[in-house]
C-alpha cells in the first residue's frame, strides 16, 4: 500500500530542504561532533579575560566558539578554588571549550577527566602561553622544545576524554625552532580535531608581526584535513578578510582586540556579508556594555576582584573619545560599585549626541 505525501512535504520541497542542509552542512567546519557555521570566529583564551561575564558579551556580538580562560591541570586536581572557577560555564555560551595547560602526563589525564564532568563542547590544550611562569615548568610554549614529549601528553589526553581535543599552539620556540608544519601533521595523526596557529614563536611574545605564511603551509599541507584556525594581529574588519583570503584558514581567532571590544565580531561578520564598515557603537552601547560587563564581573568573582580584572577593558569600551582621560582616571582607581555605576551614567550623559558627543580623530 503506498501512501501519498502531503502536499506540503511533496517531494521538490523536501528535496530542496534536503540540499539546503546538505550545502550548510558543507559550508560547515566540523570539530568531531561540534558543528560551526562557514568561517566561524573564535574568542581565544586569555588569562583574567575570557571570563562568563566578558564571553557573555562576545557571544551576544556574534562569536560563534569561546574557550575559558587556561586551566591549570595542577590546580585542577588539588581542587584549588581559581582553577575550578575556571570549570564554570553556562548554557547560552554554547558551543564552548575548556582551555588546560601543563606538563605532566597523570595530572594531564585526571585533569580531563574533570574538565569532561564539567561538559564543554571542546577540550583544548595551551601549548602557547609565552609568560615565564608557565614556560618554566614547561608547560604552554615551554613544551615546544621537546616535541615529542608534546605528541605524547596530547595523546595520553585524547585517551582519557571522550570530548574533541583541539590544540592552541604558537610557530615554535624562536626562528631557529619552527617544526609547526611537522607539529601540525603528528598532532592530527593521534587524533586532534581542529588546531589553532598563533603566527609567532615564543620569544616574540607578543611583539613583531606575526607570520601567518606559516599557517598557509599547514592548512595547504595536502596531508591537514582538520580545521585550522588563524590566530595573531587581527584587529579590524578590512584584515580579518584580507587574511581569510591570503591564507585559507579555516577560520579566526581574537585575542587582544576583543578586550573591551566585543564589537569587534559582528564587525567582522558585517564586512565579510556586506563588505561595508559598520559605525561603531554609540556611547549607549559602550556604557551598557560596560555596565553589564561590570555588574556580571562583580556577581562572578565578587566585589574586590570582579572590580581589579574589569580595569584592563575600560580603555577600549572608551577609546576615541574626545576627553575621556578624567573619566578613565576614575574607572581605573575607584573601588566602590555604587561610584563606578554614577560615573558610567556621567559619561552616558556628557557623551551624548545632545552633549556634542564626538570621537577624537
Amino acid at each position: 500500500m503506498h501512501t501519498q505525501l502531503p502536499a506540503a512535504l511533496s517531494l521538490g520541497p523536501i528535496l530542496q530542504l534536503l540540499c539546503y542542509f546538505c550545502g550548510e552542512m558543507k559550508d560547515s567546519v566540523k570539530i568531531g561532533n561540534v558543528i560551526l557555521p562557514q568561517f566561524p570566529l573564535l574568542l581565544a583564551p586569555m588569562e583574567d579575560v575570557s571570563d562568563p561575564p566578558f564571553r557573555a558579551l562576545c557571544k551576544e556580538q556574534g562569536c560563534d566558539l569561546m574557550f575559558t580562560e587556561f586551566v591549570s591541570v595542577e590546580g585542577l586536581i588539588r581542587d584549588a578554588t581559581k582553577s575550578v572557577r575556571k570549570l564554570d560555564i553556562y548554557d547560552e555560551e554554547r558551543p564552548i571549550g575548556i582551555q588546560i595547560f601543563g606538563a605532566e602526563y597523570d595530572s594531564m589525564m585526571r585533569a580531563a577527566e574533570i574538565v569532561e564532568a564539567a561538559n564543554p563542547e571542546i577540550l583544548d590544550i595551551n601549548y602557547g602561553c609565552p609568560v615565564q611562569k608557565v614556560v618554566c615548568k614547561m608547560a604552554g610554549a615551554g613544551i615546544l622544545k621537546d616535541v615529542p614529549k608534546m605528541i605524547k601528553l596530547t595523546e595520553a589526553v585524547i585517551k582519557s576524554t571522550k570530548l574533541p581535543v583541539t590544540v592552541k599552539t604558537r610557530l615554535g620556540w624562536d626562528d631557529h625552532m619552527i617544526f609547526i608544519e611537522e607539529v601540525a601533521e603528528r598532532l592530527q595523526d593521534i587524533g586532534i580535531k581542529a588546531l589553532t596557529i598563533h603566527a609567532r614563536t615564543r620569544s616574540q611574545m607578543y611583539k613583531g608581526e606575526a607570520d601567518w605564511s606559516w599557517i598557509s603551509k599547514v592548512k595547504n599541507n595536502p596531508r591537514i584535513h582538520i580545521p585550522i584556525f588563524g590566530n595573531g594581529d587581527i584587529d579590524h574588519p578590512v584584515k580579518a578578510l584580507e587574511y581569510k583570503n591570503r591564507y585559507d584558514v579555516d577560520g579566526i581567532m581574537i585575542g587582544r582586540a576583543s578586550i573591551g571590544y566585543p564589537w569587534i565580531f559582528r564587525e567582522i561578520k558585517h564586512y565579510f556579508e556586506t563588505g561595508e564598515l559598520l559605525d561603531p557603537p554609540d556611547i549607549h552601547e559602550r556604557v551598557n556594555a560596560a555596565r553589564s560587563h561590570l555588574m556580571n564581573s562583580i556577581k562572578w568573582k565578587g566585589e574586590k576582584l570582579g572590580i581589579l580584572e574589569m580595569r584592563r577593558h575600560y580603555t577600549n569600551y572608551f577609546k576615541g573619545l574626545a576627553n575621556i582621560k578624567e573619566f578613565r582616571s576614575q574607572l581605573v582607581t575607584e573601588s566602590n560599585p555604587e561610584n563606578l555605576y554614577n560615573i558610567l551614567a556621567q559619561i552616558e550623559a556628557d557623551y551624548t549626541p545632545e552633549a556634542s558627543f564626538a570621537f577624537a580623530s
